[in-house]
């Protein structure tokens, strides 16, 4: 450590002219993929704070498809910053001298960036009903980035709407499992691509969560490592993906604000008339997006290194995103199927008991003696238990009626077999979208899913007023 605080008080010394002595340089929670740092320290002009961030481990990496690497995050954040995007001063950039791997030293500002506190924070109550506005002015600024002028043409990749579809669809397929609304949305989105975009920088993450505000509005836009250049509607379809409105799904952007505020600040600063198909399409590859990106939780769980609780828990997160591409594509009537008993009512102890018991040991004991990371994988766990308890009585039920209706479409077969008949037929077109009973079929498969997963999920109280 003292060596690391060695390396850092030496940087320090070469990027700021009025630097005098390190105070403190702590490690802060967060951040999978990269290492976040506050900094303490005294210049001429008395205490500051200043933030820092670094690849993990402090080594240099090479760029990849769709992470161009902490040197071009500072680039965007500097570039949009100077376009008048609220985004903190970026000091300096690491470079070979530092021997701190790749990374950067940034001004250190304070607001609210956790999703769930924008909706609930008192300090924002007056602001709130303007953020969506705001985002819609801060996306335009973003999309209007000189790309030749700041060089970010040379470090982006272009990723046309097509090939994105196709690239998520091709990671999911990969799993080898067989997940019928998600092969259906991808067949959906293949079919309406948006015909006509002027390629721009796509910010790619801009959502609540990513954004930190306080009682004036935006303070900064966060997380910019997978920014590339695309469709700029890509960004506003994101910030209004249900799984980023916290429980509001009244309110699709953020859980904040409307539509018509966030396309209404876009054009004032931009001029566009913003497209809602256009915008409802991203909103539906973002569903898509996630639905996959959960999935691949629960695939590194299996087949990585990193074996924590959390991640087999977000794989079934997949089935929210499902919902709310019912909720999008497909809406209509859906039927709950009925809970069965959980378990031979002379046995003692019973199955469900006995998850009880570990549940509540870990939300009970576990939680009271513990902190920090710990304290939330042991909730994480306690909510995995609920799960599994939710499908002792509804998982058989479920997959019952869903065999049922696959045996209507197809005739005689197993629920794996038929599964496999119906994600095979989509993705090859042989199976059309509009094919009699098909929503039905999907909309009450992935409702009944979720029921298990997540009831209190809003995507399915959503579904449930259909």
């Amino acid at each position: 450590m003292a060596e690391f605080e060695d390396k850092v008080r030496a940087m320090l010394e070469r990027a700021l002219p009025d630097f005098r002595s390190l105070t403190k340089v702590e490690r802060l929670s967060g951040g999978a993929s990269q290492e976040t740092y506050r900094v303490e320290i005294q210049t001429s002009d008395g205490d500051q704070l200043l933030a820092m961030r670094r690849a993990p481990g402090g080594v240099k990496v090479e760029p990849v498809a769709g992470h161009p690497g902490l040197d071009v995050e500072a680039l965007l954040m500097s570039s949009a910053r100077d376009v008048g995007v609220p985004e903190p001063e970026v000091f300096h950039v690491f470079d070979d001298q530092d021997d701190l791997g790749d990374g950067f030293l940034m001004q250190w500002l304070e607001g609210i960036a956790l999703g769930a506190r924008v909706l609930r924070s008192e300090e924002l109550d007056d602001i709130r009903p303007q953020l969506a506005y705001m985002c819609g002015e801060a996306l335009a600024r973003i999309h209007q980035i000189d790309l030749q002028a700041t060089g970010l043409e040379q470090k982006l990749s272009l990723i046309e709407p097509g090939e994105y579809v196709e690239q998520t669809w091709e990671r999911y397929r990969a799993f080898n499992t067989p997940v019928p609304m998600i092969d259906y949305t991808g067949r959906w989105l293949m079919d309406n691509l948006p015909e006509n975009f002027t390629p721009a920088l796509v910010h790619n993450d801009f959502r609540n969560g990513n954004i930190m505000f306080d009682a004036n509005g935006i303070v900064a836009v966060l997380d910019w490592e997978v920014a590339h250049i695309g469709d700029p509607m890509r960004d506003l379809g994101w910030i209004c993906t249900n799984s980023w409105r916290f429980g509001r799904s009244d309110l699709p952007v953020g859980g904040f604000g409307t539509y018509e505020d966030l396309f209404a600040g876009y054009k004032s600063v931009s001029g566009i008339d913003v497209d809602p198909d256009q915008v409802k399409f991203w909103e539906v590859f973002g569903s898509f997006w996630w639905a996959i990106g959960c999935l691949g939780m629960a695939e590194h769980f299996r087949t990585g290194p990193d074996k924590t609780v959390e991640r087999p828990a977000i794989g079934r997160r997949s089935s929210e995103c499902q919902i709310d591409c019912v909720n999008l594509l497909i809406p209509g009537a859906v039927e709950q199927v009925a809970a069965q008993d959980a378990g031979n009512e002379t046995d003692m102890p019973r199955v469900d008991e006995l998850l009880i018991s570990v549940r509540d040991f870990l939300r009970n004991d576990v939680m009271a003696e513990t902190s920090g990371r710990t304290n939330f994988l042991s909730r994480v766990a306690g909510n995995s238990l609920d799960i599994v308890l939710r499908d002792t009585t509804l998982g058989e039920p479920s997959r019952q009626a869903e065999l049922q209706r696959l045996q209507g479409l197809f005739g005689k077969g197993d629920l794996n077999t038929l599964r496999w008949e119906l994600v095979n037929g989509l993705r090859q077109g042989a199976i059309a979208l509009d094919t009699p009973g098909l929503a039905e079929h999907l909309r009450n498969t992935v409702a009944n899913q979720v029921a298990i997963d997540q009831p209190k999920y809003s995507g399915l109280a959503t579904a449930l007023k259909n």
